[in-house]
């Protein structure tokens, strides 16, 4: 696997085609088909840019963030059902059999750790000919996404592959930390760092895209598909609130959320929840979307791993996986005039789809990965599980999210105490990021056990099935790695 790894991600990060130009269509595919020799792959200012648009290429791929990442995480919780039984779209983890041979193991692991290594090749190149050619604020700023993209993989990972922080504090086996461009087989043994380690140097490459990104990107294309500094803030924020550190995840995201509402980012990109969610995935380029992924008719997931395939009605989706009757669809506290019902659920053959992603089979839809609605939610959560009671500042925060979907605002008195208003923020975020991707890692943060759903039994947070194992083919290459 770390070969080949290797072999992807060299070949990604010393590829160019064309010098970028301010056309979008570069910017929204970027090309990957003619390589160039490492030895002038730094040597102009128009190579390194391509390459940066490389980096993204690379996260974005279908068994990553394009697609599969975002799935794997939905249907592990209990909100859908599966029909089709099919090996290919995710079955195993539906039903939580995978094992170190399955797919979907190795292909996310694999995919990760070759968007990892291309940010390693990068960066080396950077420190090397790269800053002198396009000198130390260019250089920072490209190091910056550099460095972001890497944070994001080696977060992501965690969610799946290790225990989460809060059993042993971060004690129990992480990832392997590969921080150095991996270029041959004989550098392939790596032993696994502690959980901790592993955030650690999340957050000390986020610290380093915050001190060093640009405030604004070009435009709102780049301010949604390319990483800002307040794209690297909002991650801190995640980062922070899966620690259970959420006074940490108060500081930051109060350096974009203003303090009352309505609540809006004052620094950097102007940051703000659209009037209305589904305008969210259709102009998918508002000041809610922080960080998405673009696609277009000529750059696309693959079919069957695209989000639409998975979440939506034939003849655009294939109808794999519609929400089950006994999760959030049944829920009482999702009304049925809240918005997030009536415009972005479909209704197909008997069940119930989201319909957040409706191009299919082309799939264009933008792959969201950070929005303002997550941040305003997640500051909500934070200040809750540090104060007593019904805080203001977080009962606004929740509203601010809730009734934009539904017209019925919450008041102090529908909490009876301080856990019940805690409950409610983690059912309005429930509803507000279905298929988003966020649903398992929200469990697995909160010790939470994995609920049963059809025929699935509840994983409870002592039982093996509870993280994915360690794939085998990175057992195989790596003699160092240690199995879960």
């Amino acid at each position: 696997m770390m070969k080949n790894i290797k072999n992807i991600a060299t070949a990604l990060a010393l590829s160019a085609t064309c010098f970028v130009s301010c056309n979008k269509e570069e910017l929204l595919n970027p090309q990957l088909t003619t390589a160039i020799s490492d030895v002038t792959a730094f040597d102009t200012k128009e190579r390194i840019a391509q390459q940066v648009n490389n980096l993204y290429a690379s996260v974005k791929s279908g068994l990553y963030l394009g697609s599969r990442y975002i799935v794997y995480n939905e249907i592990r919780g209990e909100d859908y059902n599966n029909l089709r039984t099919n090996g290919v779209t995710g079955f195993s983890t539906w039903n939580h059999t995978v094992v170190a041979s399955t797919n979907e193991v190795a292909n996310v692991w694999g995919a990760a750790f070759a968007a990892i290594n291309q940010a390693n090749v990068f960066l080396e190149g950077m420190a090397g000919k790269g800053k002198d050619v396009v000198g130390a604020t260019l250089s920072g700023q490209y190091s910056g996404e550099a460095r972001f993209l890497r944070a994001m993989a080696y977060y992501d990972l965690l969610q799946l592959y290790c225990r989460p922080f809060w059993d042993g504090n971060g004690s129990k086996p992480g990832l392997p930390l590969r921080l150095k461009a991996n270029k041959s087989s004989g550098e392939n043994d790596l032993a696994r760092s502690t959980v901790a380690e592993t955030y650690t140097q999340v957050l000390a490459d986020l610290d380093f895209a915050e001190q060093n990104l640009p405030v604004s990107q070009a435009d709102a294309l780049t301010n949604t598909t390319r990483v800002h500094r307040n794209t690297a803030i909002a991650l801190k924020v995640r980062v922070n609130l899966s620690m259970q550190r959420y006074a940490q995840a108060i500081v930051e995201a109060n350096k974009i959320v203003s303090a009352s509402a309505p609540f809006t980012a004052s620094t950097g990109v102007a940051h703000a929840l659209q009037a209305n969610i589904k305008t969210v995935f259709t102009t998918f380029t508002t000041t809610e979307s922080i960080f998405s992924l673009p696609f277009t008719a000529n750059n696309l997931p693959g079919t069957q791993n695209s989000l639409c395939f998975h979440f939506g009605p034939a003849p655009a989706g294939g109808s794999e996986y519609p929400l089950i009757s006994t999760g959030i669809l049944g829920a009482a506290e999702f009304k049925a005039d809240d918005k997030r019902r009536t415009e972005l659920l479909i209704a197909s053959g008997g069940q119930t789809y989201v319909n957040k992603y409706p191009t299919g089979p082309v799939n264009t839809d933008y792959a969201p990965i950070i929005r303002y609605a997550e941040v305003l939610l997640s500051l909500s959560e934070a200040i809750a599980r540090t104060t007593s009671g019904v805080d203001p500042r977080a009962l606004a925060l929740l509203n601010a999210v809730h009734i934009r979907s539904q017209p019925t605002a919450f008041v102090a008195g529908d909490f009876a105490n301080n856990g019940a208003f805690v409950n409610a923020i983690m059912m309005e975020r429930r509803i507000e990021m279905m298929a988003e991707g966020r649903r398992s890692p929200d469990l697995l943060r909160l010790g939470l056990p994995i609920p049963g759903k059809a025929n699935v039994n509840t994983i409870q947070t002592s039982q093996a099935e509870y993280i994915w194992p360690i794939p085998d083919t990175e057992l195989l290459n790596n003699k160092l790695m240690k199995q879960n």
